[in-house]
């Protein structure tokens, strides 16, 4: 039996190495263009679809007093555009499990574990630039929600707690979905199981308020993920008072769901080296 000597990583230089993948994912993005508008593309085709469609009838559910019509999708534009912006920073990580499951399955990450370069960064990189990806398509979104008159109304701190809840939120759902397309036997199936997370927002209060809901839902809408996240995220973006147990809630998902992914994806990557 051969044995395959790998090389030490003792010379490698982590910060560097880091900057050298982070570079390779934003090339990636830059050479697949309709994966990156995909980001894109589908948190402003379900804002557009809600907000016209559907706005002026919900919106008159969400915001008591509100007249169907212009009215209501005026209303309804500032109660989803919260759950959008999240469905950016997932679409977003839902990009680095497809990317992860390209290099595994091509061949080229057992290539990189062969190389003197810090194991981390073959993983930290692509987490870095996933995350500008996010806050990018993110930045669109809120765009397009101004222009169709969203208003927040946060102070200064209020877009830093927002803007540090978003990077918490992409960095755990990024680690999340590494995991998923290192652990996908095919490209395929690394593009489709990260969907189920674009679904926890439709079973909690990313449309529609819990309270709206049916015994059973509700109490799952009450205690998944997404709904703390998207209720914080509502109470920063229009400068209300941030209920301190939601906010709690929502830090406490992140973080779980940040080491889980963490935690899967070295594991993965070790068990691959072997």
């Amino acid at each position: 039996m051969t044995t395959v000597t790998i090389p030490p990583t003792a010379g490698a230089r982590p910060l560097a190495d880091t900057l050298t993948m982070l570079h390779r994912n934003l090339l990636r993005a830059a050479r697949y263009p309709g994966l990156t508008s995909f980001t894109v593309a589908v948190p402003i085709a379900l804002l557009l679809l809600f907000v016209f469609i559907f706005g002026g009838a919900f919106g008159a559910g969400v915001a008591p007093g509100v007249a169907p019509g212009a009215e209501g999708r005026a209303a309804y534009l500032d109660y989803i555009t919260p759950t959008i912006l999240l469905f950016a920073l997932v679409g977003a990580a839902q990009s680095a499990a497809i990317s992860a499951a390209m290099d595994a399955t091509s061949g080229i990450m057992a290539r990189f574990r062969t190389m003197a370069i810090s194991p981390g960064s073959v993983l930290g990189g692509p987490v870095l630039g996933t995350m500008i990806q996010g806050f990018v398509a993110a930045t669109v979104v809120l765009g397009l929600a101004a222009a169709l008159g969203y208003r927040p109304q946060p102070g200064a701190l209020g877009w830093l707690a927002t803007a540090g809840l978003f990077a918490l939120v992409v960095f755990a759902m990024t680690w999340l979905c590494v995991a998923m397309g290192l652990a996908a036997t095919s490209v395929e199936t690394a593009s489709n199981t990260p969907m189920l997370l674009t679904a926890l927002p439709f079973l909690g209060s990313g449309f529609v308020p819990v309270e709206t809901m049916p015994a059973g839902v509700r109490w799952f809408a009450e205690y998944q993920p997404f709904t703390p996240i998207i209720e914080t995220t509502r109470a920063l973006l229009t400068g209300a008072p941030v209920d301190t147990s939601t906010m709690l809630q929502a830090l406490g998902w992140c973080i779980l769901i940040a080491s889980l992914g963490y935690v899967w994806s070295r594991s993965l990557y070790r068990r691959e080296r072997r």
